[in-house]
C-alpha cells in the first residue's frame, strides 16, 4: 500500500526528535522510497532571515531532517509555474523559488497563500512500511486541509477529531514522564 496524498502522525511512541507530535503531508511514495514534508513545526532562524530580507512577517516550516538547504513551497491556486507537482484541486508544490518570488513581488500571487518549508522527510525503501507496522504512524486521509494555515496545535487537533485513545494521546503532556 502506498501513502502518498495522505497524512502520517505521530504516535507518542517517537519522542524527543523532530517528528514528535508532527504531521506529515506525503507527497510521494512509491518502490523507491517516500517523501512528505511536516506541516506543524516551524524554522525560526530560516523565518527571522526572510522576514528581515521582506519587511514583513513570514514563516518557514522544517519540512524534515533532509536537506535543509532545499526550499520547498505549497501554493494555493492556479500554478505559476510549470514546475510543480499537483496536491489537489487547489494547491501544488514546487521548488521554482525564482517563480514564487516574482510573482508574490508582482502581486500574482498573495505571501499568505503560500507556505515555505526548508528540508523535507524521507524514507528509503520499506522504511516507512515498517515504521507504519512498529505504529510509529498512524495514517489519515486527507479532508479539505488549508495547508497555508498556520496550526501550531495541528497534531493534537487530528487526534482530538480522530478520538478514542487518540483523544488520551491529543490530551498527554509533551514530556510523559511528567504525567
Amino acid at each position: 500500500m502506498y501513502y502518498k496524498g495522505k497524512i502520517l502522525i505521530s504516535t507518542p511512541d517517537i519522542s524527543n526528535d523532530i517528528f514528535s507530535r508532527s504531521v506529515i503531508l506525503m507527497i510521494e511514495h512509491n518502490d523507491q522510497g517516500a517523501f512528505g514534508l511536516l506541516l506543524n513545526k516551524k524554522s525560526p532562524e530560516p523565518s527571522k532571515i526572510l522576514e528581515k530580507l521582506f519587511q514583513t512577517k513570514i514563516s518557514v516550516y522544517n519540512g524534515g531532517p533532509v536537506e535543509n538547504d532545499k526550499v520547498f513551497f505549497i501554493v494555493k491556486g492556479a500554478p505559476i509555474t510549470e514546475l510543480f507537482v499537483k496536491l489537489d484541486a487547489n494547491f501544488y508544490l514546487t521548488e521554482d523559488i525564482e517563480s514564487v518570488i516574482t510573482a508574490i513581488i508582482n502581486n500574482q500571487l498573495q505571501l499568505e497563500d503560500v507556505r515555505i518549508f526548508s528540508g523535507y522527510s524521507g524514507w528509503s525503501p520499506g522504511q516507512l512500511e515498517q515504521e507504519i507496522e512498529r505504529k510509529s504512524w498512524i495514517v489519515v486521509d486527507v479532508f479539505q486541509l488549508d495547508y497555508t494555515l498556520v496550526e501550531e496545535d495541528l497534531w493534537k487537533k487530528i487526534m482530538q477529531n480522530l478520538g478514542g485513545e487518540f483523544l488520551l494521546w491529543a490530551n498527554a503532556p509533551k514530556d510523559v514522564s511528567l504525567n
